[in-house]
């Protein structure tokens, strides 16, 4: 799999230009395989792209401007979708790719899956759902129960 950046080489706007150098930059820093597609130099790649960017994602004008981001021949999105994306760090979601090992992405995954394994096991006890003000006060009850130490016992220490 393949991202292409649509982009212009030779844009006027440096608004254009900025906003192409942000994506390079960051797929280049995730080290995201991907294809620069000039629409300035080459009329088969803007035809493409115009073509192939969904009707409702392309602006009142109709004409869509760079960057364009696809996923080999999958729409992914523009600058601000990708800007969006990157905020959220949901770039590989929006790319439309895999994570890669060891990213942020898996533990969270893990974790949820043993919420989820705690949540049955609660559920078994009594049959009935924990709700989640069901599940703080099980949580602040146990706090609570901890022994604290108060400041005299940690300036005895």
């Amino acid at each position: 799999m393949v991202i292409k950046v649509f982009l212009a080489s030779s844009s006027g706007s440096t608004a254009i230009k900025k906003k192409q150098q942000d994506v390079l930059g960051f797929l280049e820093a995730l080290k995201v395989d991907y294809a620069q597609l000039d629409i300035a130099c080459n009329e088969d790649n803007r035809m493409w792209m115009r073509e192939n960017v969904p009707v409702e994602k392309k602006p009142t004008n109709g004409i869509p401007l760079p960057p364009q981001i696809f996923n080999e021949e999958s729409y992914c999105g523009d600058y601000e979708t990708f800007f969006d994306a990157k905020e959220d760090n949901a770039v590989y979601a929006f790319l439309g790719l895999p994570p890669p090992p060891g990213s942020k992405k898996a533990p969270v995954k893990e974790e949820e899956a043993q919420e989820e394994v705690e949540d049955e096991e609660a559920k078994g006890e009594d049959d009935q759902p924990v709700s989640e003000e069901e599940e703080e006060l099980r949580q602040l009850e146990e706090e609570e129960e901890a022994p604290e130490v108060t400041e005299q016992e940690e300036e005895d220490e």
